[in-house]
């Protein structure tokens, strides 16, 4: 593989830092993050090999600029909106709701 999710022994990426003691989620959308592709893959909506080829298709300045578990939510809600489980327009209108309901006015 060449893609840029495939960088394991590539030279100039700098030295891997470890993390001792690191938690596994740093923010609460990471655990439901997890939660929502474990449920999807327990009720068949989608596959691991599905689910990884879904993530290697992202572009890559969106892969490299974005988290571990941004690669998730990406990779299963791609996934989703190609099965039909919802559409364009109805995350869209959902995701328009959360941005409301984060800046304090009532959705």
């Amino acid at each position: 593989m060449n893609g840029i999710h495939d960088m394991g022994g590539m030279h100039g990426f700098g030295t891997i830092m470890e993390t001792v003691d690191a938690p596994q989620f740093h923010e609460e959308w990471e655990r439901r993050t997890m939660g929502l592709v474990n449920a999807m893959m327990a009720g068949f909506q989608f596959s691991v090999d599905e689910f990884r080829y879904a993530i290697e298709r992202m572009a890559p300045a969106h892969y490299l600029g974005s988290s571990y578990y941004e690669h998730w939510l990406e990779g299963t809600m791609t996934l989703l909106l190609e099965k039909g489980v919802f559409s364009q327009a109805e995350l869209d209108a959902r995701l328009a709701d959360l941005s409301t309901e984060q800046n304090g006015e009532p959705a």
